[in-house]
């Protein structure tokens, strides 16, 4: 497994945990740990027996948004990092999922801060947790900033607008029960229980058929901006071969056994 000083990677089962851990700086971003993310994500899609996600953050928060200077490589460990950005000027946007969906689902654990840079990857994630004390913002305009990891286009078309905008142009913190009740989160929990509660999510995602749940996450997006009649269309044309896997086949004969399915991925 990879990783980076500021972000771990280890396993639970079937679940690939990536950790933001630079607790001292509230997890903001740097570039080991954007290129850490990057590999993590794509570690996951190699890897078959990863079959979901969990994102979260060291030391009671999730992220506090991008640290320039350490962006701009002050105080970075390692020329290798600078050459990974130069070598793909793109890596930090597919790090942040802005410019990169993972095949398998991500589910966020969210613990303290996630604000700034921290909310715009949250919404490249599929399934998110938050602890009761974490707090949510898009604070760029307060700084006369402008938030370009994808809030203006995403937001929008995951929470209502007028709640979008409110976000947007007002810059103010959101409890988690607050967001929550705009659907920016799906679930709020005691403090230090996001992880736990993510991974239980996680777990039920990884006793399903994995090529199900892929091409289920792939169709939702990939339909979103759609017709309802293309998106119908393009639903048929990724959903029907899925009936004629060996995934398919083992999961009705599971049930008819009244058994838990054995899943290959074939």
């Amino acid at each position: 497994m990879g990783g980076t000083e500021h972000l771990t990677v280890q396993r639970e089962g079937a679940t690939l945990v990536l950790t933001l851990n630079r607790p001292q700086a509230r997890n903001a971003l740097s570039l080991p740990m954007l290129v850490g993310l990057y590999d993590g994500w794509l570690e996951a899609d190699a890897d078959d027996s990863v079959r979901s996600i969990v994102l979260t953050g060291a030391g009671g928060s999730f992220c506090s948004g991008m640290d320039l200077k350490a962006l701009a490589g002050n105080g970075m460990a390692g020329q290798e990092y600078r050459d990974r950005l130069k070598a793909d000027p793109d890596l930090h946007w597919k790090a942040m999922l802005r410019h990169h969906r993972p095949r398998k689902p991500v589910i966020a654990a969210v613990e303290g801060h996630c604000v700034a840079g921290g909310t715009e990857i949250l919404q490249g994630t599929d399934i998110r947790v938050a602890a009761e004390s974490a707090t949510f913002g898009l604070f760029e305009v307060k700084r006369g900033l402008f938030p370009i990891g994808g809030s203006t286009v995403r937001l929008p078309r995951q929470i209502p607008r007028t709640h979008a905008l409110e976000m947007l142009l007002t810059g103010r913190p959101y409890s988690a029960r607050e967001a929550a009740a705009i659907g920016l989160v799906g679930h709020v929990v005691p403090d230090g229980t996001a992880l736990s509660r993510a991974l239980e999510i996680a777990g039920q995602i990884n006793s399903c058929g994995p090529l199900a749940v892929e091409a289920v996450k792939a169709s939702v997006y990939e339909t979103a901006e759609m017709t309802e009649t293309d998106g119908l269309a393009a639903e048929l044309t990724r959903g029907w071969p899925v009936f004629d896997t060996a995934d398919a086949k083992e999961g009705a004969r599971a049930f008819a056994e009244k058994r838990p399915p054995a899943y290959k991925r074939a």
